[in-house]
């Protein structure tokens, strides 16, 4: 996920913050992501985005601020290139 993260920051660097890895660009974070049992997850996920991407979300589960790729699953690295781009154009 860090990869695809990167990719689509390219100018962006690595951080921690909240307990978390974290992608950060101009002195502020961008998207944090973590593994967990069964799934890893991007955050913030803003209702913006997920309105945007509705149609490429269905069938993943999200919340108010994230969403979750189930670890049975390939991770999709193009969805998460998308995501980053728009939450960085929400910084912008």
């Amino acid at each position: 996920m860090r990869l695809a993260i990167r990719a689509a920051a390219p100018h962006s660097f690595d951080g921690f913050s909240y307990r978390m890895p974290c992608v950060t660009q101009n002195g502020g974070p961008v998207v944090w992501y973590a593994a967990f049992t069964h799934h890893t997850s991007l955050f913030p996920m803003t209702d913006r985005i997920r309105r945007a991407h509705a149609a490429a979300l269905r069938g993943l589960e999200t919340s108010k601020g994230t969403v979750r790729f189930p670890l049975d699953r390939p991770l999709p690295v193009t969805l998460i290139k998308r995501l980053v781009k728009a939450r960085l154009a929400e910084l912008s």
